[in-house]
């Protein structure tokens, strides 16, 4: 397949950083790569860390090197895991601008582009995905229509959801200092959506520049399809989620340059208190005045919000109980 190099190092156009982080990627890799060189944007740099492949991604890797003088490769001596690989890369990057590219996907063409043209003023600027499944064949489905996409400055918005997935990121070189390093049970992602909605704004291509694939091995699994290859995979699910929830409200609290600190010591107050109880019924109003925002993300039905409002009344404690008695029953059974 023949390129046009997109980087004619053109005097007018900021050099944009493309970080790629690879771990037994073979499968699909030329496919996700062919998409990154072939970009229309004229100047570009694509760091591509591999962390420890064990498969002939590193060989792919060398040969994209080879053809394209804007393609450099690193290889970590150790294997750092999927966040931190991305902290490795994006500190790699000398763009004024950055981008962050999984290894499963294809890009459109015209994505950096377009988001280059798009971004503004903001912080940073994402854009909508298709799905597709494994195999290449495209789903009739959008990231916008399982969830609502946001622009703006609220970071209230991201404290039970995230809508920026990493390779819809296009964020100023400036971000970088601000958002590591990286805590490594987060999603990137997700904190890098958190802090750039606390410093600035942030916006939206609704256009879908990615065709984003789908499968068990997907790091973010937003079809559930890892869940049928779970035979447990719905026990203690609400459980697991409250003290994974917690967690990240925690890691949001230990950013100094939060826009609303009161909201967010009042609301982390309060979720630690449901999890110490049977009931709270304070945590349950303080959800209901804020739905709009707190839940601004996920699609729900007006008709739901009242009997979702009343499960946020059950504390830790209750729930705790009732998979108690469940297990019991189900043994008895």
């Amino acid at each position: 397949m023949q390129f046009n190099p997109p980087n004619d190092k053109s005097p007018d156009l900021p050099l944009v950083s493309i970080a790629i982080c690879v771990y037994n990627g073979e499968k699909f890799l030329r496919e996700q790569l062919d998409s990154l060189v072939g970009q229309s944007y004229p100047n570009l740099e694509i760091i591509a860390v591999d962390d420890c492949s064990k498969d002939s991604s590193r060989a792919i890797l060398k040969e994209y090197q080879q053809r394209f003088p804007f393609f450099r490769v690193v290889e970590n001596e150790v294997n750092l895991g999927y966040v931190k690989n991305f902290e490795k890369a994006i500190r790699l990057c000398t763009g004024e601008f950055i981008a962050l590219s999984d290894q499963d996907d294809i890009w459109h063409p015209d994505k950096i582009r377009i988001q280059y043209e798009s971004i503004g003023s903001n912080l940073l600027i994402y854009h909508d995905s298709a799905f597709m499944e494994d195999n290449g064949k495209m789903i009739d489905m959008k990231m916008s229509d399982i969830i609502h996409l946001y622009r703006g400055n609220q970071p209230e918005v991201f404290y039970f959801f995230n809508c920026v997935s990493g390779h819809t990121c296009f964020f100023r070189k400036e971000l970088v200092n601000e958002i590591l390093p990286f805590h490594p049970e987060h999603f990137h992602d997700h904190w890098i959506a958190y802090v750039a909605v606390n410093l600035g704004t942030i916006d939206f291509v609704p256009q879908a520049l990615v065709n984003y694939r789908q499968h068990p091995t997907t790091s973010t699994d937003i079809l559930n399809k890892r869940k049928k290859f779970r035979r447990n995979y719905h026990e203690n699910r609400d459980i697991k989620k409250l003290r994974r929830d917690l967690k990240w409200i925690k890691q949001c609290a230990t950013f100094q340059k939060n826009r609303n600190p009161e909201f967010l010591h009042t609301f982390l107050t309060l979720f630690e208190e449901r999890l110490d109880t049977f009931f709270s019924f304070r945590y349950a109003q303080f959800i209901d005045r804020h739905f709009d925002i707190l839940y601004f993300i996920q699609k729900y039905r007006k008709a739901t919000k009242k009997a979702f409002v009343y499960r946020q009344i059950w504390g830790l404690r209750a729930k705790l109980l009732w998979v108690r008695m469940f297990s019991f029953w189900t043994e008895e059974e």
